[in-house]
């Protein structure tokens, strides 16, 4: 497999990371790895196709919100929170602390 691609923290665009957040399924994504860390794409695809699913961790990498590695066949993410603190201070911590 080859290695995903992800912007450097001052790649991050404002609009993009919103963007991202504005969808239920990547939000709850990002919740749940705010709260477990480090979790594979299974573990978080919410029993949706495949399919859809890599479109969804491909809109949280290209904004910069998750780091993806493969780790054997498994696609394990990261969120990027101490990126994302850098770029737009306090934005994760207030969008985290809402409640769904």
């Amino acid at each position: 497999m080859r290695p995903f691609k992800h912007p450097t923290a001052d790649e991050f665009v404002l609009e993009r990371v919103l963007y991202a957040l504005s969808d239920p399924l990547r939000l709850d994504i990002v919740r749940r790895l705010a709260l477990q860390g480090e979790a594979s794409c299974g573990e978080l695809d919410g029993g949706r196709p495949k399919s859809s699913v890599s479109h969804h961790f491909r809109v949280l990498r290209d904004a910069g919100l998750v780091h993806t590695q493969n780790v054997g066949t498994t696609h394990m993410n990261q969120l990027r929170r101490e990126d994302m603190q850098t770029r737009f201070p306090g934005l994760l911590d207030v969008i985290l602390s809402q409640r769904v």
